[in-house]
């Protein structure tokens, strides 16, 4: 009941973040006194011609345009302290509206909306497009964001405007470095971007945020990100990037809770979708993932860490032309480290999920390497209670791959009405289990006869730095 009440609260709560590191940051402590205006938010308006939506704006108290504070609009000045200016108008106004108008382009550099002595329930109204610089000198060394909302209460980005961050002059040279390798270092002295690619858009600290209508496009690194967040809500957006762009996740989620995500689709370089540690009750359905590696829990535990991750339900979803499916990955033990991380990984459903020349569909791996100095042993992070409802459909590799810890072997996985089936006849149809326990609640296809029944309770978690969750 308790999970019930979590999905009931997440659809009428809304919440937004960011974190910012060497761009500008916008605070009211920088403006004149605020003006404590109690006014409600600006409800949400029919999106279906931008340019209307946009006039309608224009005639409402409290709505603050770009244009006004002198933004060109014309994708080759650069507009960004017009919306420095714009935000710090809005930010001292409840329910105002950030408006971004259609018709234009504006080119903006990185920049930070930034309470927390904001007033809440602030719209970012996006009609229009924004593009990011793509001369390495719009960008600092180090730099985690391009477009961030941080320490906000009550923040909608909402739209159908595009956010395009011109991510090719990032891409290149790691997909060129798979045959031969960059000297990032003289690769920024000759004028090239810097190593650290940015995240588009990224929330941080905030609580009550929505996402809905836009798209996000090319990003340097992940399109949208929610750190330290507590209430969010993502609808009805798109996101895409080519297949080959790499680390290009397409919604990436730490340390949040309450998380709803639905009626949306993902096409990007890397996961769909990012649960890593510190989130617990999110709710994804009826999205699309592909091309991409799949949604993924994880990785885990990377360098030793804790790890937790709770009340996870993907459901009602179609994945295609991905690496994998629906992943659950915890990092391998490092050389010279006694254990891979602790913590737990527990209570997760995936559920009527339709995937389509997938390599390989289910997985669970205990043993996840980027592929730099990891030896064969064991992880310490532990997997219980997963379930596997109605995943059907086709695979390229392998249909199910279950590597669970030596040290803490996979409990409780369930699986019901699996139906995969290999998409030539020359691919392994037969499943693989390593010290993986649960139980098959129905037949399978193929046969899934590895799974271990009963519980592996004969061995301990090796938790000796902090233990589970």
């Amino acid at each position: 009941m308790k999970y019930l009440r979590f999905l009931t609260l997440i659809y009428i709560t809304f919440i937004p973040y960011l974190l910012s590191n060497n761009s500008i940051c916008i605070s009211a402590e920088s403006q004149s006194k605020h003006r404590k205006q109690g006014k409600s938010i600006t409800p949400i308006l029919s999106d279906k011609n931008n340019g209307t939506v946009s006039q309608m704006l224009e005639s409402t108290p409290n709505t603050f345009n770009v244009i006004k504070y002198g933004a060109k609009g014309d994708a080759i000045s650069d507009d960004t302290n017009a919306f420095v200016a714009a935000w710090a108008a809005a930010c001292k106004v409840q329910g105002s509206v950030m408006l971004v108008p259609s018709g234009s382009v504006f080119l903006v550099k990185p920049v930070s909306f930034s309470g927390p002595n904001c007033l809440s329930n602030i719209v970012f109204q996006l009609d229009g497009k924004i593009i990011a610089p793509k001369d390495s000198g719009a960008w600092g060394k180090g730099l985690l964001q391009w477009l961030e909302f941080t320490k906000l209460k009550g923040i909608t980005i909402r739209g159908k405007g595009v956010i395009d961050g011109q991510g090719s002059v990032w891409w290149n040279d790691d997909i060129n470095s798979i045959k031969y390798p960059v000297d990032y270092t003289n690769a920024e002295a000759k004028g090239g971007m810097p190593s650290t690619k940015p995240t588009a858009l990224r929330f941080y600290g905030s609580t009550d945020v929505t996402v809905t209508g836009i798209t996000i496009q090319n990003s340097q690194q992940t399109h949208l990100k929610f750190d330290n967040c507590n209430g969010v809500q993502v609808f009805g957006i798109s996101i895409s990037s080519p297949g080959n762009s790499p680390n290009t996740d397409g919604i990436h989620l730490q340390n949040s809770q309450n998380v709803l995500i639905h009626t949306t689709s993902l096409a990007c370089g890397d996961d769909c979708i990012s649960i890593q540690t510190g989130c617990s009750n999110v709710y994804v359905h009826n999205v699309n993932c592909g091309p991409g590696h799949g949604i993924s829990i994880g990785g885990l535990g990377k360098d030793g860490s804790k790890a937790c991750v709770s009340n996870i339900t993907v459901r009602d979803s179609t994945i295609h032309d991905t690496l994998t499916g629906v992943r659950i990955k915890t990092w391998q033990v490092r050389i010279f480290e006694m254990q891979g991380g602790s913590g737990a990984v527990q209570g997760v459903m995936f559920s009527n999920i339709q995937v389509s020349e997938v390599e390989t569909p289910i997985i669970i791996d205990q043993f996840y390497c980027d592929g730099h100095n990891c030896p064969n042993k064991t992880s310490a992070v532990a997997i219980s209670s997963v379930s596997y409802q109605s995943i059907k459909g086709t695979y390229t590799a392998n249909p199910v791959h279950f590597a669970c810890s030596d040290s803490s072997p996979c409990a409780g996985i369930t699986l019901s009405t699996i139906e995969l089936n290999p998409s030539s006849r020359d691919k392994n149809n037969i499943p693989f289990c390593w010290e993986a326990f649960g139980e098959l609640k129905t037949h399978t296809t193929p046969p899934i006869s590895c799974l271990r029944t009963g519980d592996p309770s004969h061995k301990q978690p090796h938790n000796n730095n902090g233990g589970l969750c």
